[in-house]
This record gives C-alpha cells, sequence and structure tokens, in this order.
C-alpha cells in the first residue's frame, strides 16, 4: 500500500513537533521511506520540516534531502553548517552528493568538502565537479563493481565483496585490464558456475555499451532507452573505466526535458514553476506574448488592406478566426509530431520526403474540412462564389500549415537548434499570418473585389 499524507497525519506530525516527542517521531518515521519523508517535509511549513532534518539520522535525512525540490533543498542547507551539510554529504552516493555540492556557494563548497570525512569520497566529488551537468560526466556516479581480466574467479568474488560495500545496487561487473581501460561486464551465471581457477578473461563478455564522460545527457538517455539498460558504464577520453549511470538517474533527464519542451511549446523561454516569482513568471512568459501582439498587428495590417472588400463581403469576416485557427491548429500538430519524432530518434527518411507525406496528409484532411466548409457556407449563404471562396481558402491554409509545421522544426534541428521552440506561440503566429493573407489573396481572386 502506498504511503499517503493525510491532513490528519500532518496535524499529527506537527502537534508532535510542537511538544518536542521526539521519540515518538522517530518511532513514526522509522519505517517511512526517504521519498515519502522528502514529500512530508516539503507539505510541513519551513520551520517543522527543518526541525525534521536536524532530529532523523544523516543515514536517512541525507536521501531526504537529495529528493527534496531543489528550491526547499536550498532553504534547507542555508539554515545548516558546513559540518552538518558534510555529515549529510558523507552518507551520499557521489552523484547525488555533487549535485548538492553544486548548487552551494563558491565559498561554501570548499568549508563542505573540507569537513568530509572519507577522503577518497571527497576526491571523488572533486572530480564529478568537473564535468558539466548535462553530460555523462555530470550524471555518473563512481560507485561501481569492477574486476581485472587477469584475475581468476576466486579473486574476483573475494574483490567482489568488498567493493559491494560501498555499492547501493550492483546492476553490472565490469572487466578492466591492468591501465582501467574497459574490456567488457562479467556474466554471474558465468561467475557461479565456472571453476574457481579460471582467469576472468576466459569468461566475460566482450561486447558492452559504454557512454563517454562528455557525452550529452540527452544522447545517454538515448541510448539507454534503445538498449533497455539498467546502468551504463562510463569512461574517459581513452577508454577507462571512470563511472557508470544508472537508469533512475537517466528518468530524471527524461523527465527535466519532457518539461522543458512542454514549457517551450506553451512559449515559455525558461524553466518556471507556479510558485515562483512574479518577476521570474512574466520574464519566461512575455517574449511569447509580445511575438503573439506582434502576429496579431500584423494579421490586422492585412486585414486592413482589403478593408473596402470587407465592407461590400462582410460574410469573410465572420469566417476570418476559423482561417486563423484552423492554421494555427493544423501547424501545431505537424510540428509537435515532428518534434517527438526527433526527441525519440524515430523519425526516419530525408526531409523532402517528410514534407511530401505531411503535404499528402494535409491535402487529404484539407479536402474533407474543405467539402464541409463549402456544404455549410452554400446552404447558409445561398452564395456559390463566396463558399467556394471560403472553401478553398481553407483547404490552402491547410496545406500551407501543414508544411511549415513539419519544415521549421526539422530546419532547426539541422542548425543544432532544439525543435521545440517551433511549437506553440511560434508556429500558431506565423501561420495566422499566412493564414489570413492566402484566405484574401483567394477570396480577392474569385469574388473580384
Amino acid at each position: 500500500m502506498s504511503f499517503e499524507i493525510t491532513k490528519e497525519y500532518l496535524e499529527e506530525i506537527q502537534q508532535l513537533i510542537a511538544s518536542k516527542s521526539n521519540e515518538h517521531i522517530l518511532n513514526l518515521l522509522d519505517e517511512v521511506h526517504y521519498a515519502d519523508i522528502a514529500e512530508l517535509v516539503e507539505e510541513l511549513n519551513f520551520n517543522d520540516g527543518l526541525y525534521l532534518i536536524k532530529l532523523l539520522d544523516s543515514e536517512k535525512t541525507s536521501d531526504v534531502i537529495a529528493e527534496l525540490d531543489e528550491d526547499d533543498r536550498e532553504k534547507i542547507l542555508k539554515e545548516l553548517s558546513a559540518k552538518e551539510i558534510a555529515e549529510e554529504i558523507d552518507e551520499l552516493d557521489t552523484d547525488d552528493a555533487a549535485d548538492i555540492i553544486a548548487e552551494l556557494p563558491e565559498e561554501q563548497k570548499e568549508e563542505v568538502i573540507s569537513h568530509l570525512e572519507d577522503v577518497e569520497h571527497a576526491k571523488e566529488i572533486v572530480e564529478l565537479l568537473r564535468y558539466d551537468d548535462d553530460t555523462a560526466g555530470g550524471l555518473m556516479a563512481k560507485e561501481l563493481v569492477k574486476v581485472n581480466e587477469n584475475w581468476n574467479v576466486l579473486t574476483c568474488v573475494k574483490e567482489m565483496r568488498a567493493q559491494a560495500e560501498e555499492v547501493t545496487r550492483v546492476h553490472s561487473i565490469y572487466v578492466v585490464d591492468d591501465n582501467d581501460i574497459l574490456k567488457g561486464r562479467l556474466s554471474l551465471k558465468d561467475l557461479l558456475t565456472t571453476s574457481t581457477k579460471t582467469a576472468i578473461k576466459d569468461v566475460f563478455i566482450k561486447k558492452v555499451d559504454s557512454v563517454t564522460v562528455n557525452e550529452e545527457d540527452e544522447e545517454v538517455a538515448r541510448i539507454m532507452q534503445k538498449y533497455d539498460l539498467e546502468a551504463i558504464p562510463v569512461v574517459d577520453e581513452i577508454g577507462r573505466l571512470v563511472g557508470r549511470i544508472t537508469i533512475d538517474d537517466i528518468v530524471d533527464v527524461i523527465k527535466e526535458e519532457a518539461e522543458k519542451d512542454y514549457q517551450m511549446a506553451a512559449g515559455l523561454v525558461e524553466d518556471v514553476e507556479a510558485d515562483d516569482t512574479i518577476w521570474e513568471l512574466t520574464r519566461a512568459r512575455l517574449p511569447w506574448l509580445f511575438l503573439g501582439l506582434l502576429g496579431g498587428v500584423g494579421a490586422a495590417r492585412i486585414m486592413g488592406l482589403f478593408e473596402g472588400a470587407l465592407e461590400d463581403n462582410a460574410i469573410l469576416f465572420m469566417f476570418t478566426p476559423l482561417i486563423a485557427a484552423m492554421a494555427g491548429n493544423v501547424g501545431v500538430q505537424s510540428s509537435a509530431i515532428i518534434v517527438q519524432g526527433l526527441a525519440n530518434d524515430n523519425l526516419k527518411g530525408s526531409i523532402s520526403n517528410r514534407l511530401l507525406k505531411e503535404f499528402s496528409l494535409a491535402l487529404v484532411n484539407g479536402a474533407v474540412l474543405a467539402v464541409v466548409l463549402f456544404a455549410f457556407t452554400w446552404i447558409w449563404q445561398s452564395d456559390f462564389n463566396t463558399a467556394l471562396a471560403i472553401s478553398i481558402s481553407l483547404f490552402a491554409v491547410i496545406i500551407v500549415a501543414g508544411i511549415i509545421g513539419t519544415f521549421i522544426p526539422l530546419f532547426l534541428d539541422k542548425r543544432g537548434i532544439d525543435p521545440a521552440i517551433a511549437t506553440g506561440p511560434f508556429i500558431t503566429t506565423s501561420n495566422d499570418i499566412f493564414g489570413i493573407l492566402i484566405y484574401f489573396w483567394i477570396a480577392k481572386l474569385i469574388l473580384g473585389f
């Protein structure tokens, strides 16, 4: 049964904190998972959450702090001394420890590192801090199990027992040579069924997927997703095994990328959350809203060029929102499919083939919708030419919008720009303008104004 923080449970914890019933609190939270305690800390007011962090043992609160939302973690860490932070860091795997230290002010980083009791742990954390956050080096942990190809099975088992004490989960056993160059991986089944005197180099599996320290995190996620990996080894520029990345880190990367793309598609230029300040939210939203304003002004200017025609053909004005909306909708649909395909790396074929396919799709959709609109307008207005002008305009607008929605994200991707910026306001605004222009141009040709 999943843990749930009810109103009654929250009130009980608050009352226990108020009465400083520490032993009762410890008993109540003894079997609670650290992720659930992190959620509890975020639900409590700041002082009560900090009280829990300081009350519980570092072995548990270290994971709680790593699990907290970044803003909440920053507030908590400000209230802890460098020594207290170091005590938490000492309990964490190197990747989580490096992530937390990276968030600290520069002068505090050195102070915290100087208080770490495990010197080897500190050295590994410092090494990880050298890598950019969005690379394999920034994602990896140093904790892993590796064996030398020149060992026999008996020596291998002894060494693995010692190494495994420092590793939370043993996903794979990696094989290296005397220079720590990654050679392959070892099957646990082969290890258990092979003579203790057999050399590891005679039984290990030479094929092993790996990534380099400078590989982008999105590419690491793609590789692990494609080959269904729970962990992947990381090597340096000369092939030495330096760490491993586990699936939990990749889930975080995928989640962050999805949130970023969603916000970008919605017209937010930077990462924001609902509880950010008004200034931060305004700064994130205003640029795209300004683009939308320019698009609206452009569309209004185009309509102004046909002001006289609108007076004589008022029915055209009534269908203007429909044309603009259909242009935006088709464009966003097309671009969303392309962006999704690019993100999942399952978009095959050339740009020309993709454009041809989208053109064919737009032809079918446009034809069906245009026939429906023609029938509706003709029955309503009893004017063949007007119905023809509006329906042909819709047909043309859908085709153009589909091509624009397909081409722009493909073009941006070829130029190394995140194609997610093509969706949302950008596509909608551009297609609004093109849609209005095409609409009145075709109407002018057919109705002769």
